[in-house]
């Protein structure tokens, strides 16, 4: 499945992008009503998943990796702003994740972003091929960390700029053929590598501030799902953070550069593009579904949800459900 055409940004479906990654969903909650545009594209080979893509939209994304895969990751491009677990992000950073619990992050509208998928033995066994003597994966010396000017970093880089190349440019580097297993096994270990040589000074941290803002924001976000069909007020958030309503709103400024309240309703339309998306229309309606977000006034519901995704929801209620349509692209 492909989001874009010619390497331009276009309007896209926020399911089908949310499962561009194919082996986890990620849940994407758009942070500003100017519906979501990007160019995307992904190559699935037999071990090992490519994907690169920019977007002209924030967002505030989570995810989950399956037990038996990692993801190895490059970031060309972000403008401030971007973060993972309340640590910010910058241009030029490399990332590891593994699969150890819910990823969480926010991304600027313009990031350009590419990563690759592969299992996690595959990672493993090339990390005992490197350091025999070293035991388990050092998961903090690769979770983030900032490319140098040092050869191995350079070649990193190199990697995943070819990934960005092929997939949205649409350009093949002079002279190379096109993405293959030998790819994915060279940046494996120059992702490594990388890695493992990067200086403290590469490794960002996250400040005590920092810190106590994506808590308090993780808080209350929780406390807005398991309460989303009722009635949320700024008193209930301030409760389930344990702070003032000014360190709410400080918090998600900081974090998110919306207020707690037009997060709140982002999240709810969202969720409720998300369930229309993966609904049976025989089994569910529209008014069911927004109401199990929270969403009473169904009038005000439809023109801002066609306002956001450029349809009416009982449009993305009648297509084929989302689960089906990531199962044969």
């Amino acid at each position: 499945m492909t989001v874009e055409t010619d390497g331009g940004l276009r309007s896209c479906d926020l399911i089908s992008l949310s499962g561009m990654l194919r082996v986890c969903e990620m849940e994407m909650v758009l942070l500003d009503a100017h519906g979501p545009r990007a160019a995307v594209d992904s190559q699935v080979m037999s071990e090992a998943i490519f994907c690169s893509g920019e977007t002209d939209f924030p967002f505030r994304g989570r995810f989950v990796l399956p037990a038996d895969w990692c993801l190895l990751g490059y970031i060309h491009y972000t403008p401030e702003g971007s973060w993972c677990h309340g640590t910010t992000l910058s241009s030029g950073m490399a990332f590891t994740v593994l699969p150890e619990g819910i990823s969480e992050f926010m991304l600027c509208a313009g990031i350009q972003i590419s990563v690759m998928l592969v299992p996690l033995q595959r990672l493993q066994h090339k990390f005992a091929v490197l350091e025999p003597h070293q035991g388990e994966i050092p998961a903090r010396m690769l979770s983030l960390f900032k490319l140098s000017d040092e050869p191995q970093a350079q070649e990193l880089r190199l990697h995943f700029e070819r990934i960005r190349q092929h997939l949205i440019l649409g350009q093949a580097l002079a002279g190379t053929p096109p993405l293959n297993e030998a790819d994915a096994d060279k940046l494996l270990e120059s992702h490594l590598l990388a890695g493992l040589a990067a200086r403290s000074e590469d490794r960002p941290q996250c400040s005590r501030g920092r810190r106590t803002h994506y808590l308090i924001v993780q808080r209350v976000e929780q406390y807005m799902r398991t309460n989303m069909r009722h009635d949320i007020y700024i008193t209930e958030m301030c409760n389930a953070a344990g702070v003032s309503e000014r360190a709410l709103r400080y918090a998600f400024d900081d974090l998110l550069g919306i207020s707690p309240n037009r997060y709140l309703s982002m999240l709810r339309l969202c969720s409720a593009c998300r369930s229309l998306a993966m609904s049976d229309a025989s089994r569910r309606s529209v008014k069911s579904v927004a109401l199990s977000c929270g969403l009473w006034d169904l009038s005000r519901f439809a023109d801002h949800y066609r306002r956001v995704f450029g349809e009416l929801p009982r449009d993305t209620l009648m297509r084929a459900p989302a689960s089906e349509l990531l199962i044969t692209t």
